[in-house]
């Protein structure tokens, strides 16, 4: 069996301009997890939820502080700015191309590829989903762990 009698043709994609808010919104409403990004009809990248996650990761502090005495009376002043700067921090990014975000390095296959091919990259590489992409580098598809394991089913 091949890649392409498992794909599905009907790939939700962006581009490297669209903003990371759009991405999101696209991601929720069409129910997918992630998405290849084009241009020129060429996958530049790929784009995952995880991707959009890492955004919102708060850094660890390390060690315990205890404030003086003095610091009782700033902190919380101190804690009211880095909110309101992290806030118009998170506002800005959401308006930033995917792009900056976007995993660049992809891993591709052929339609005429075998699905054992397509699944050894899937493992190999711990990825969800594969961009399907003609001789010329064009996307014609995309196949998925779910669509390997359902073909798999029919044989």
């Amino acid at each position: 069996m091949d890649v392409k009698d498992v794909m599905n043709t009907e790939v939700v994609t962006c581009s490297s301009e669209t903003p990371i808010r759009e991405v999101a919104q696209l991601l929720k409403q069409k129910s997918v997890s992630g998405l290849p990004v084009v241009d020129g009809g060429k996958v530049v990248g790929i784009v995952s939820e995880g991707d959009i996650l890492k955004l919102l990761e708060i850094p660890e502090h390390g060690g315990l502080w205890l404030p003086s005495p003095f610091e009782v009376i700033e902190v919380p002043l101190r804690e009211l700015l880095n909110w309101e700067e992290t806030k118009d921090m998170l506002e800005d990014v959401g308006s930033k191309p995917i792009k900056e975000i976007m995993t660049k390095s992809v891993y591709a296959i052929g339609p005429d590829s075998s699905i054992e091919d397509a699944s050894t990259v899937i493992s190999k590489h711990r990825i969800n989903r594969l961009p399907v992409v003609d001789e010329d580098g064009t996307l014609v598809g995309i196949v998925t762990r779910g669509d390997i394991i359902n073909g798999l089913g029919k044989l």
